[in-house]
């Protein structure tokens, strides 16, 4: 027992580190910084060798890993381990095109594109998995442009099957309020109608506090969820405009299919608080939602935001999504 005092720093000095260590790794992914009188956001950028995210579920544009407002920070890491590979790994309000384009008329070992990520293999004669990691045939051509306060993506993409198009994201901050926005332009290069939802999981880690009851997300409407609460930890619940936590969410996470919202775009907000900091975020979008879901785990809360897209050859759409940062 005598040696227990230089075991415990042995062991406090391996944690520190792991920890340094760590964040060196981080620091080696390829990044970039925008920032004004306010704001300073930090973004990983799409690199399909170093990348911190190299996944196929989400569009590798706009990952943004930490964004500080007078003292408070809205993203970060939600998970204790990370794999470049595994397709949730990833921080920020990241977005999603729901369609795997072609999949279904691909052969196996054939390919089929995802928005922002590139052609992938058919693995299998099965259904689309959302959270699969598939193999990459062809990354396409992305194009990064960035000034101080703004960064510019644009993803370019062909295939034999005729599928084809140019996205482009740019993340601004914005002038006349506290916040950024996130700016979509989808343009249809190809032969065929490029019909998909896009959503963002929008992964907020506000000031690094766990879920629980100090949060508070507000929506213009009266909430319902569609198919249940799904919510083992019985951690959450529903007031009319409001969805509130009863407990901390120390385990477990929280899932919902939201019902309640019309077609009118003025629908298409939520807002988020966390009381205890005074920390927090409303979203506004300009195209009415298509779906709503919420989902949250030990340390991040996810109102996720869709919107539907049809799109003919030679066509092209555009939608933006606004960020509005406040502090009680």
């Amino acid at each position: 027992m005598k040696h227990f005092p230089c075991l415990l720093l042995l062991f406090l000095n391996s944690v520190f580190c792991f920890v340094t260590k760590a964040q060196e790794n981080a620091n080696n992914y390829p990044q970039a910084q925008i920032s004004n009188e306010q704001i300073v956001m930090k973004l990983y950028l799409p690199d399909q060798s170093n990348g911190y995210y190299q996944a196929t579920r989400f569009d590798w544009s706009g990952v943004i890993y930490s964004l500080e407002f007078e003292g408070h920070q809205y993203f970060g890491e939600w998970k204790t381990t990370h794999d470049p590979l595994v397709h949730e790994d990833i921080t920020g309000p990241v977005e999603s095109f729901g369609a795997g384009l072609g999949y279904d008329e691909a052969k196996v070992g054939g390919e089929f594109m995802r928005i922002g990520i590139g052609l992938l293999e058919k693995q299998k004669d099965a259904p689309y998995v959302w959270n699969q990691t598939y193999k990459i045939f062809d990354h396409g051509e992305w194009k990064v442009n960035i000034g101080k306060d703004w960064i510019e993506f644009q993803h370019q993409l062909n295939s034999k099957a005729g599928w084809g198009y140019i996205y482009t994201k740019r993340i601004a901050l914005m002038k006349e309020k506290p916040g950024f926005s996130i700016e979509h332009i989808l343009e249809n290069t190809g032969l065929k109608t490029i019909e998909t939802d896009q959503f963002n999981h929008n992964f907020f880690v506000i000031d690094g506090d766990t879920t629980g009851p100090d949060f508070r997300v507000e929506f213009p409407f009266n909430i319902t969820s569609a198919d249940g609460l799904q919510d083992r930890q019985k951690a959450a619940k529903i007031e009319k405009k409001q969805l509130l936590f009863n407990k901390m969410l120390s385990r477990g996470s929280v899932w919902m299919d939201l019902k309640g919202f019309g077609s009118e775009v003025t629908d298409h907000q939520f807002k988020i608080v966390n009381e205890k900091t005074g920390a927090g975020v409303q979203l506004n979008g300009d195209k009415p939602l298509h779906r709503l879901v919420f989902w949250a785990t030990t340390k991040t809360l996810c109102p996720e935001n869709y919107v539907y897209l049809n799109i003919e050859p030679g066509n092209s759409e555009s939608w933006t999504s606004e960020y509005t940062l406040f502090t009680k």
